[in-house]
């Protein structure tokens, strides 16, 4: 049985997640956190796309790792969930608009849309579980069919690239909240609008989850 089945899949609105502005100063673990993505930008200094290197993204995973092990990463405001779908809290984001970051808090039942990523991210399980559903693309139908399940627990990290060899889908089928750490590829104010490629699913995989 896929343990994912039954979730409740929504794409948080805008006006459901709080903003800041893209300037704003971080402070504490998150400014490390900054950091450390800055370096791994100065590492592949000159690059169209430094996502394509492989000292960046080792760069980025270092960096939610030691982001997420650190326990005065969040605040309690920052930790807290919203009933209809998985919420966002913006944490930081860079002046020069090359990556924002986000907590994400899902409530037990709660799912990202099937997707893939207009740009490159990563992220990084802080509190409980995750489900993570990995999809395969019918290239002829432009459809995604799921493919395995793998259980994302505290300290797991993932980074991936652009497009949709890396279709997913995100969600919480423990009994109690989860809280995850992103880090996107966009200036802070396009986090909700271009960040995720939804995909369609197969209509046969709909039909069984109905």
């Amino acid at each position: 049985m896929n343990p994912s089945a039954g979730l409740i899949t929504r794409e948080p609105a805008l006006t459901e997640n709080p903003s800041i502005p893209c300037a704003m100063p971080a402070e504490g673990a998150i400014a490390q956190l900054c950091a450390a993505l800055d370096a791994a930008f100065d590492a592949c200094a000159g690059s169209d796309d430094p996502s394509r290197h492989a000292a960046f993204a080792r760069g980025v995973r270092a960096a939610l790792a030691e982001a997420a092990a650190d326990a005065s990463l969040l605040t309690d405001a920052q930790r807290e969930g919203a009933a209809a779908c998985y919420r966002r809290h913006l944490l930081a984001a860079d002046p020069q608009g090359r990556y924002a970051i986000a907590a994400l808090v899902w409530m037990p039942g709660q799912a990202s849309p099937v997707h893939a990523h207009h740009t490159w991210c990563g992220y990084a399980v802080i509190d409980g579980a995750l489900t993570e559903t990995i999809y395969d693309l019918n290239a002829d139908t432009g459809c995604a069919t799921p493919a395995r399940d793998q259980m994302r627990e505290p300290g797991a990290v993932s980074f991936t690239r652009s497009g949709r060899t890396g279709i997913h889908r995100l969600g919480n089928c423990s009994g109690s909240a989860a809280v995850s750490l992103h880090i996107y590829g966009v200036p802070g104010e396009q986090i909700t609008t271009h960040v995720n490629d939804i995909v369609r699913v197969a209509d046969s995989v709909q039909a069984v989850a109905a």
